[in-house]
């Protein structure tokens, strides 16, 4: 027989004492019904919020394969300019992560590469980020009640994103606000992988980038055309058009100085024309 104070007795009353001893058990008071440790309760409610965060992902997958495609595109594009332009990989992918905004980003690579003033870079992406004014406004209905993520989905509304949401609703069992979530991150998720593709190919291959920045001009007009085919309401369109045109008339495209008012003209219309909308929309759905 071994000592008490062998070794091997010494391990097993430590074994005893940290694993066995101390290990939650359901018990029973008095007059009342078995519980369960709170270990156990926190355990299982994570659990089921990790599976909840799965299968809302799961749906919104088949929903992002379009953008998915174009922001791969267009992403290993604005990757290879970067690159082009002496800078590293991990430039574009911090970019891609914190500024996040496709034709800003395709504007700053220009902007970097002639080593233009601050306040001109402020003042233009000022001006092509103006538009997301207008993607706000449409979706303070969508966001109201998100919390936290709120936040995020103000920072992420892009072009496709905005395009998704807009016209997409969560298939039924699927938490809503989490799909609109999951919609958002995946589609930032795509274009980071596309930016550091295109980066890390660029940095491999060097070949002539000219003109190779109208993929994301062909993504927005293939964009628009779907959302026109997609809609019964056809006014804000036409409404956007047209007041575009008449700025630019007016104005004339030197730096682009009638996009400020042609936005700020639409916001206004759009919020008068508000009520008659929605009550097109409503009888178009009954």
């Amino acid at each position: 027989m071994y000592s008490v104070n062998h070794p091997l007795v010494n391990s097993r009353a430590i074994l005893y004492n940290t694993v066995i001893k101390r290990k939650p058990k359901a018990r029973r008071p008095r007059g009342g019904s078995w519980r369960l440790p709170v270990d156990f309760l926190t355990i299982t409610e994570r659990g089921a919020q990790l599976s909840m965060s799965r299968k809302t992902l799961a749906a919104a997958f088949p929903y992002t394969l379009p953008v998915l495609m174009g922001y791969l595109s267009i992403g290993i594009v604005f990757g290879w300019m970067m690159a082009a332009i002496g800078y590293a990989p991990t430039w574009a992918a911090a970019m891609s992560t914190l500024i996040y905004a496709g034709s800003g980003q395709y504007l700053a690579v220009d902007l970097l590469a002639n080593a233009a003033p601050l306040a001109d870079i402020a003042f233009l992406t000022l001006i092509i980020n103006f538009r997301h004014l207008v993607y706000g406004l449409s979706m303070l209905e969508k966001f109201r009640g998100m919390g936290w993520r709120k936040l995020y989905m103000i920072f992420s509304l892009t072009d496709e994103t905005y395009a998704l949401l807009a016209g997409v609703q969560p298939p039924s069992g699927v938490d809503e606000k989490g799909f609109y979530f999951s919609i958002a991150v995946l589609d930032q998720l795509y274009w980071i992988g596309g930016s550091v593709l295109g980066a890390v190919a660029g940095s491999l291959i060097t070949i002539n980038t000219e003109g190779i920045d109208f993929a994301m001009t062909a993504l927005f007009i293939v964009i628009a055309v779907d959302q026109w085919r997609s809609s019964r309401q056809h006014l804000p369109a036409l409404l956007g058009a047209g007041v575009t045109l008449a700025c630019l008339l007016w104005l004339g495209p030197d730096n682009g100085r009638f996009l400020i008012p042609a936005l700020l003209l639409m916001v206004v219309f759009l919020l008068i024309l508000r009520p008659s909308l929605e009550h097109r929309e409503e009888a178009g759905e009954a």
